[in-house]
């Protein structure tokens, strides 16, 4: 017996319910319900229902249902689930980092993002969030404090870095601090001379 012509649209829906806040679903996860081409047309009719985001090619996202209607989910929550299903480490941008550490007052204006995977540009609804390449020394410690420490010291750069690095130390936890000097080998050689001299000083 044929599929009733709604099917895949309910199905995709169906699923796409079943998601977290953040969770994404592809086209590819669908084929067995139908061609490339039906599904790809099944997906656009959904997001244009308002059921789904596009958020790049071939990703899709649910939106959020609240009492106050819909939302597109936060970008941190879309960006981890990303970065699992790829293999990347996404963390924040430096300027965030350097906010967050205290390092800074300047509270960026856009969602921008640093990732070991390609540069890319999400947007979903009036949301929009900047995937940047970052080389692997700016994410080889990941989320956690010390990871951050870099990115915002890279950010601030060599003007600020001694002043920062006064900060960093008294605020990280000791066993930050020393994943920070244990890092020294891969940092440019500004940063690792300043982490240095810094943590000489006890």
């Amino acid at each position: 017996m044929a599929p009733r012509p709604n099917s895949l649209p309910e199905a995709i829906l169906r699923h796409a319910q079943t998601l977290p806040e953040g969770g994404v679903l592809s086209p590819k996860e669908f084929l067995h319900l139908g061609s490339r081409y039906a599904v790809d047309q099944a997906m656009s009719r959904v997001a244009k229902a308002g059921k789904l985001l596009r958020v790049a090619r071939g990703i899709y996202t649910p939106p959020v249902e609240s009492r106050f209607g819909t939302r597109p989910p936060a970008p941190w929550k879309l960006v981890e689930t990303l970065a699992r299903q790829n293999g990347e480490v996404i963390a924040p941008h430096g300027a965030s980092a350097a906010n967050v550490l205290g390092l800074t007052a300047q509270v960026p204006i856009r969602e921008v993002y640093l990732t070991t995977g390609p540069n890319r540009k999400l947007t979903f609804g009036r949301a929009e969030v900047v995937l940047r390449h970052a080389p692997r020394w700016m994410m080889a410690l990941g989320q956690r404090p010390a990871g951050a420490a870099i990115r915002a010291l890279k950010w601030l750069g060599p003007l600020h870095v001694e002043r920062s690095l006064a900060t960093l130390h008294r605020k990280l936890p000791e066993s930050e601090w020393q994943a920070l000097v244990g890092q020294r080998a891969t940092l440019p050689t500004w940063m690792a001379e300043a982490i240095s001299r810094q943590s000489a000083h006890g």
